[in-house]
């Protein structure tokens, strides 16, 4: 009973050690039928929790949304407005040391994309 216990507590204690190190600025670009197109992020974990910003087209920070970390994986949303039309993607990335490969959607089209860390912490 107190081998389990211990044996608990330690994982408890370990877990954050196992979620992904995503702090720092990370970049990349994907390719559309109209061509591609550069993105950067910038994230900051905090335990489970995601926080951050992706840069816009006009070079505008926009907030990530319900960023949250379950082990090696993000998730994360964006709303970008288009002329006052609310415009939401969502994406699910899985973090390297040096790449996060990323699923995204818009209007329930997936497309796939990587960036890689520029800057760390």
């Amino acid at each position: 009973m107190r081998v389990a216990a211990l044996l608990c507590t330690v994982m408890l204690v370990a877990a954050p050690a196992f979620a992904a190190d995503v702090d720092g600025d990370w970049s990349g670009t994907v390719s559309t039928p109209m061509g591609d197109f550069p993105v950067a992020f910038t994230f900051k974990a905090d335990g489970d929790t995601l926080t951050g910003s992706m840069l816009g087209m006009d070079g505008m920070k926009i907030p990530i949304k319900d960023g949250k970390i379950e082990g090696n994986t993000i998730y994360f949303a964006v709303t970008l407005d288009f002329g006052g039309m609310p415009f939401d993607l969502s994406y699910k990335g899985t973090v390297s040391p040096t790449e996060i490969t990323f699923v995204g959607e818009a209007f329930g089209m997936p497309f796939e994309f990587s960036v890689t860390r520029t800057t760390a912490k």
